[in-house]
């Protein structure tokens, strides 16, 4: 089983005909599979590769059961 991880969309810009991201943790990302992704927007990354957009609501609590869980 894989475990994604939520982080923070820091930064977003235009890399020729792709979109790239920097994400909170500090690592830059193709952001492909999420182009309505902007800055400040929280992301579930799977296998280093933001793969949805998160409500804010949703990723805070989901962000606190992983530290009320241990696995922060």
């Amino acid at each position: 089983m894989c475990l994604g991880s939520i982080d923070v969309l820091a930064e977003a810009w235009e890399d020729g005909e792709s979109r790239t991201g920097r994400l909170g943790c500090g690592k830059i990302v193709p952001l492909a599979f999420v182009p309505e992704a902007g800055e400040g927007d929280y992301v579930l990354v799977h296998l280093g590769v933001p793969v949805e957009v998160l409500e804010a609501k949703a990723a805070a609590e989901a962000l606190a059961l992983r530290t009320e869980g241990g696995l922060g």
